[in-house]
């Protein structure tokens, strides 16, 4: 089913799709940005909470300060210097984070734009973005489809189809914020989180990678035991210190490619789990440093760690970094990746 989720600025329709599953769960997603505008999971009590951070129609997604709920692309997260060489061309990105590139583009990325519906089930519905040649700065044509699926195990599924015409990079990930207690509840610190890595990429003053692996353990970038996401948020430890809090990507233990549970949230106050699978081989774990104050839906003003991101992807600046998983797809085959947040 499909409703009217208001004007563009530029005078296109968006539309806001629900899908639901036989056990009272159901999700919104707008054709503009690809994005999961709620996510509606039944609670001990009998009450359904919209678990994601979100806006209120459209407009709110076009401005979209958070990037909240939507598809990111080409390639999300960040690359150094706005600028990578790929089968010995250089290639030049938008620099929208100093002289660094963040999500592909902010003014015109995956995110900010219509995407076509392919599909549309009570269960499921997809969307096809065609990038061409040259988009973003990329090479190469690419189409990109996503299709999200609600099962009836309460699982959210988020699969990613690319096809291109010459080798281009291609990252895409999902960057919904969650709150296990309710998009409107205020801070997730409380949030009980584990994540199946035993190391990250630390990065530099202007968050990117550095280039290392380094191990967690004996630093709060642990969660390799179940820890509150808040406990040692703002310990005096440098990584934490650069980022206002993690905003990191974790290198993921399980074999590439095979879908893994890697992380399970839990929230003291509702009790309720979610557990994320994926076949990438990293996460970006992402606190919300920086909402500051944002009005979200239904009147909420979101602030910072009312929410936290596990964007699943490879890991940032691998377009640079050669050590590190790469992103690039090769033409005539069709790529796929899978990430899935079930919740109990």
């Amino acid at each position: 089913m499909n409703t009217d989720f208001g004007m563009t600025r530029d005078g296109k329709k968006a539309l806001l799709y629900t899908i639901r599953n036989k056990k009272g769960m159901n999700a919104q997603i707008s054709n503009f940005g690809c994005a999961v505008v709620s996510v509606m999971v039944p609670v001990k009590d009998g009450r359904t909470i919209d678990v994601v951070l979100g806006y209120q129609n459209v407009n709110g997604y076009e401005d979209n300060p958070l990037s909240a709920g939507c598809c990111i692309g080409r390639v999300a997260n960040r690359t150094g210097n706005a600028s990578f060489t790929l089968n010995g061309k250089e290639y030049h990105l938008e620099a929208n984070e100093g002289r660094n590139n963040l999500h592909s583009s902010l003014v015109s990325g995956f995110h900010k734009r219509i995407w076509e519906t392919v599909s549309e089930k009570d269960d499921s519905v997809s969307f096809r973005m065609e990038s061409p040649d040259g988009d973003e700065g990329f090479p190469g044509s690419c189409i990109t489809t996503v299709t999200y699926t609600l099962t009836d195990d309460n699982e959210l599924v988020m699969r990613y189809d690319g096809v291109c015409s010459q080798a281009t990079p291609w990252n895409v990930t999902n960057h919904s914020y969650f709150n296990l207690s309710g998009h409107d509840s205020g801070s997730a610190e409380d949030t009980v989180l584990w994540l199946d890595a035993s190391s990250f990429t630390p990065v530099d003053a202007e968050s990117i990678p550095t280039g290392e692996i380094v191990p967690v353990a004996g630093t709060p970038m642990d969660f390799t035991v179940p820890t509150a996401i808040g406990e040692r948020l703002h310990d005096d430890y440098e990584q934490l210190k650069l980022t206002g809090g993690y905003d990191h990507n974790y290198c993921l233990n399980h074999k590439a490619g095979e879908l893994s549970l890697f992380c399970r949230a839990v929230s003291p106050k509702t009790g309720l789990t979610m557990e994320a699978y994926t076949d990438l081989p990293g996460v970006q774990l992402y606190t919300g440093n920086f909402i500051r104050e944002a009005a979200g839906k239904n009147g909420t003003v979101y602030r910072n760690y009312d929410g936290f991101c596990l964007e699943t992807q490879y890991y940032p600046d691998n377009l640079n970094k050669e050590q590190f998983p790469s992103s690039v797809m090769e033409p005539g085959e069709t790529h796929t990746t899978v990430t899935v947040y079930k919740f109990s």
